[in-house]
């Protein structure tokens, strides 16, 4: 089963940066990879989702110019870069992946990834 691991979350201040690294133990089962984030009282959304063997990345609307998913096949590892931090970004943000299969990889819900990380922190202050 393929692991995720997590990491790069923290305290910053408004305005600022942070990268969350996900690293998967199983990339043959890394068809679709994507960061999810929840705030207590809230459903996890999807930020941003990519297709590891290419195509377009998808960002919610919120994030849209801040956030940016990248990956080095290398190392197993997806990345997400956070610019311009605001404080409605505070949550927990989680790495997920799953295989190929019906719907398409900016449409499928945190129930949806059969493989997904324990999450990390990011709390942005005002």
């Amino acid at each position: 089963q393929a692991q995720l691991v997590e990491s790069g979350g923290g305290s910053v201040q408004a305005g600022g940066d942070l990268r969350l690294s996900c690293v998967a133990s199983d990339t043959y089962k890394t068809y679709c990879m994507g960061w999810f984030r929840q705030v207590p009282g809230k459903e996890r959304e999807l930020v941003v989702s990519i297709v590891t063997s290419g195509g377009r990345p998808y960002y919610a609307d919120s994030v849209k110019g801040r956030f940016t998913i990248s990956q080095d096949n290398a190392k197993n590892t997806l990345y997400l870069q956070m610019n311009r931090l605001k404080p409605e970004d505070t949550a927990m943000y989680y790495c997920a992946a799953r295989r190929p299969g019906p719907g398409t990889c900016d449409t499928w819900s945190w129930s949806d990834f059969a493989y997904r990380g324990q999450g990390t922190q990011v709390t942005v202050s005002s």
